[in-house]
């Protein structure tokens, strides 16, 4: 099971020549199983939280400890094994191949993985989040709650360590949203995997275990 923690950790940006913090002093640690909703206004850091989490950025200062490494340590290939097998990704704008099928699409992060019987794997993904007989279609002929589902079962391919989602319900319904959210608890709870959301949604808030406040870069609750 995976752990998460950020010790300390501050983010700034330099912009002009002029240095812009994102994060301030923020201590967090996650576990396995939880489902946490990051909350604030927008540029409050949610989008930088994640971003630091998922080893896709690193800490000005501070250190985030992904499964008891310190990511700013690893090298370019620990790091490219980091992003492809610990960690999920899941958008707003879901970002499936259009050039690919639903199963497709789900395989692409094993095959790339060099996981063996990829499409078997993909195909348990997708059963999973109930989008097994959509497997031969193309994304184009799916509904967004759809889509986003096969998104989920993508990001849950490679059984990682930790989900991010960034607003994985801004572009959906409500009832929709309901059941992305449900799902993405259930993955949680089932999977024993860390998801971190970021969203403006106070009911998506209300789905999570725990709600993460954030203004101007640092935590207030």
């Amino acid at each position: 099971m995976g752990s998460l923690r950020l010790e300390r950790v501050a983010k700034e940006y330099v912009t002009e020549g002029n240095s812009v913090p994102a994060l301030c002093d923020v201590s967090l640690e996650f576990h396995p199983g939880e489902f946490v909703a990051f909350v604030g206004r927008s540029g409050c850091g949610k989008s930088t939280l994640l971003n630091l989490a998922g080893a896709m950025d690193f800490p000005t200062s501070g250190t985030v400890w992904l499964d008891g490494a310190s990511t700013s340590t690893l090298n370019d290939a620990a790091l490219t094994r980091v992003r492809r097998e610990k960690v999920g990704f899941i958008f707003q704008s879901f970002q499936l191949l259009p050039t690919l099928s639903v199963v497709e699409n789900v395989e692409l992060p094993l095959m790339l993985a060099g996981r063996p019987k990829s499409r078997a794997v993909a195909t348990e993904r997708l059963q999973w989040v109930e989008m097994d007989t959509y497997a031969d279609r193309m994304p184009y002929q799916l509904s967004g709650g759809q889509m986003q589902r096969v998104a989920i079962a993508r990001a849950l391919a490679n059984s990682p360590s930790i989900i991010l989602a960034d607003e994985p319900t801004g572009n959906l319904d409500s009832a929709t949203s309901e059941v992305i959210l449900a799902l993405l608890g259930r993955i949680a709870k089932e999977t024993k995997t860390i998801v971190l959301m970021a969203t403006h949604s106070l009911e998506a808030t209300g789905k999570a275990d725990t709600i993460v406040r954030l203004q101007d870069g640092r935590v207030t609750s």
